[in-house]
């Protein structure tokens, strides 16, 4: 099987292997499943369960990844291009599409600039619009906690406890902006503004990368912060196969639309994964408090207990 090129050390979600539980009635037919930016790092967390699961079609501008990890089966090919026609034969056939796929561009002080962002809704236009010609059941894309990443100052102060999926979408920056205009954009489509309702899912991801790599000494604030939004690559796994997989993902209105979070089970969480749980049935395994027991306990000096992001801190 094609994946990770050896001698290479992927996350550690690819490297593990993980799997997805996977019933007879999803298995009798293999979703065909196209996968943009699959050479990038959420997707690496991924790939192992969808191998397992659907045939796929991966696709990305490199098939190397940041880390040195290569997925030797990506077609190489640009989303970016504005030819909607030069992208058709990547959609045709296909059930779904995980839409990964994200323009860096140029980071002059650590700002992303408009410019930057406007290449990605633009990718964004062209994902939903191909799924729509070519007959796909559902997009999923990856959204992020910053779209609505300004209502983080008043948990953060005690003003509120969480913050929820179905709140209009306030960012702080360009790039928190541009994920809440792709699920601006995803309602339309799921609504039927241009033909038949497309099925659309957002996850706003986290934190998926592991706490152990960074340095809070100092800075409480950051590591509650991250033990609230951490997810774990199983969970991430598995909330993706059920966004593709779940049958039913009308809202209250009837629109076949989600946002949905992507966190694990974290005592300190304080985004909601109600409607994940509800609607999609995900049932996330990890706890960041447990993972990472005894940083909590040097760090934050204190027993783990569900409080948010308050507490004793």
């Amino acid at each position: 099987m094609a994946g990770v090129a050896p001698g290479r050390s992927p996350p550690a979600g690819a490297r593990e292997g993980v799997r997805v539980a996977v019933s007879e009635s999803e298995t009798a037919a293999r979703k065909t499943v196209l996968v943009t930016g699959a050479a990038g790092y959420v997707a690496s967390q991924l790939l192992p369960a969808f191998r397992e699961r659907y045939d796929l079609r991966l696709v990305d501008i490199t098939r190397e990844g940041r880390g040195g990890w290569v997925v030797d089966d990506v077609l190489l090919h640009d989303l970016r291009e504005t030819d909607l026609e030069r992208h058709r034969a990547l959609f045709a056939g296909a059930h779904a599409v995980v839409h990964l796929a994200h323009n860096r561009g140029p980071r002059p002080g650590g700002v992303r600039r408009y410019e930057d962002e406007k290449r990605n809704v633009d990718m964004a236009y062209h994902v939903y619009q191909l799924a729509l010609e070519e007959g796909l059941e559902r997009v999923v894309m990856a959204s992020s906690n910053h779209a609505a990443d300004w209502y983080e100052d008043r948990v953060l102060a005690g003003e509120r406890e969480a913050v929820t999926p179905d709140e209009r979408p306030l960012a702080r920056t360009f790039y928190g902006w541009a994920k809440a205009a792709y699920e601006h954009m995803g309602f339309l489509y799921a609504q039927g503004t241009f033909g038949r309702p497309l099925g659309v899912v957002q996850v706003r991801i986290g934190h998926p990368r592991g706490l152990e790599h960074y340095d809070f000494t100092g800075r409480p604030g950051a590591f509650k912060r991250n033990l609230g939004a951490f997810i774990s690559a199983r969970d991430l796994a598995q909330l993706f196969c059920r966004a593709l997989d779940t049958p039913d993902i009308a809202d209250a209105g009837g629109v076949p639309f989600q946002i949905v979070y992507g966190i694990s089970d974290n005592t300190r969480a304080f985004w909601s994964l109600s409607n994940a749980r509800r609607v999609l049935g995900y049932a996330p395994q990890d706890d960041s408090e447990l993972l990472y027991a005894e940083t909590v306990a040097r760090l934050l000096g204190a027993s783990p207990g569900r409080s948010g992001t308050g507490g004793d801190e």
